[in-house]
């Protein structure tokens, strides 16, 4: 009886913490689209006043909470010229970084 009290313990706490690396992994592969379809709509010429409407037309599939992060970034990316932005994945670095973030 007791080992079983200790493996539905050891359970109980591990779940959860799947459950939090989950969200966190899917919180970071959200940023990362956001952070791509930056990039792309600079690649593809889109001013940056007009980012914001230009990437809703898009329809993209992450929650609307992330459109806020859309003129944020803008600005950063919109500052790389282009001939360096073809060269670098914006979105796997972005990941990478949030990913290794406690």
């Amino acid at each position: 009886m007791k080992r079983l009290t200790v493996a539905l313990l050891a359970v109980s706490v591990a779940v959860p913490l799947r459950a939090q690396e989950d969200e966190k992994e899917q919180d970071c592969r959200y940023q990362a689209q956001v952070v791509a379809a930056v990039q792309k709509a600079r690649l593809e010429g889109v001013r940056e006043r007009d980012l914001v409407d230009a990437i809703a037309r898009t329809d993209p599939g992450w929650p609307d909470r992330y459109n806020n992060a859309i003129p944020i970034l803008a600005g950063a990316v919109y500052q790389l010229k282009k001939r360096d932005l073809r060269k670098v994945d914006l979105a796997a670095q972005w990941l990478d970084m949030c990913m290794q973030q406690q």
